[in-house]
């Protein structure tokens, strides 16, 4: 498998935040999100960086591709029974569901419930996968802010709308919006307006964006609170939670 880095921290968003989370990160995007702050997990990555121990700095390299015995090496040594999750994101991870497959069940053994962290778009390998995960944490692409790999837009409403419907066999479901000020109005009531047609009760995260790369202005508190009222008119569990580790300074 092709992996970036692993490294345990606790989880920076969504409604887990603070909680303690070993974290396999793997290689490879097919979006282009215009606030990605880890564009270099876009391509496959030539050597993944593993954390030598828990709560400390320092890591050695591996040269990809990494076995899955490696991985299991690197989490046993931090200590992967002790968090409560292991998160495979990346990237994107479904773009390498033999991966997923292999790892998620062996990972769980060990100990932790497995988080799966995805940019809600790859139905089929999602479909091979979600018996292995215990939380589906997708995100709801909006075109007025995020292009393909191609360059082509969206809008991604009816392949997020099917990528759902499989999440659901899932033990737990988290929607994540990104919101930017460029988000479009129209978009984010359509985005809404799907979720509830899949599972109103669904928690869904209107999460304001860390400025980052071609976004430099995140949204106002008001228009939050606005967009958080409006989707509540829809929606049963409706959260403004802002991403919370770059605030602590940690991964």
């Amino acid at each position: 498998m092709n992996l970036v880095e692993i490294f345990s921290s606790v989880q920076g968003e969504g409604p887990h935040v603070g909680v303690g989370t070993l974290f396999v990160r793997l290689g490879g995007c097919d979006l282009r999100c215009g606030w990605c702050d880890s564009p270099h997990t876009w391509p496959a990555a030539r050597e993944c960086r593993i954390q030598r121990v828990r709560g400390a700095e320092g890591s050695r390299m591996l040269e990809n591709p990494v076995s899955l015995e490696a991985v299991l090496e690197a989490a046993r040594g931090l200590e992967v029974a002790a968090h409560r999750f292991v998160s495979l994101t990346g990237g994107e991870p479904l773009l390498q569901p033999d991966a997923l497959r292999a790892l998620a069940p062996a990972l769980r053994a060990l100990g932790p419930r497995v988080y799966l962290e995805t940019h809600g778009l790859a139905v089929e390998a999602l479909e091979s996968v979600v018996e292995h995960v215990d939380v589906v944490s997708m995100d709801w692409k909006l075109a007025s802010d995020v292009r393909r790999e191609s360059g082509e837009p969206g809008p991604f409403h009816d392949i997020h709308q099917r990528f759902l419907r499989v999440a659901r066999r899932a033990p737990e479901v988290v929607v994540k919006l990104v919101v930017t000020p460029a988000s479009d109005d129209e978009e984010l009531e359509e985005a809404w307006s799907r979720i509830a047609a899949v599972d109103a009760g669904l928690p869904v995260i209107l999460q304001p964006v860390t400025p980052f790369a071609r976004v430099r202005q995140r949204p106002a508190a008001a228009r939050m609170l606005e967009l958080a009222a409006r989707a509540s008119r829809m929606l049963d569990d409706v959260r403004v939670i802002p991403q919370t580790h770059p605030l602590l300074g940690v991964r």
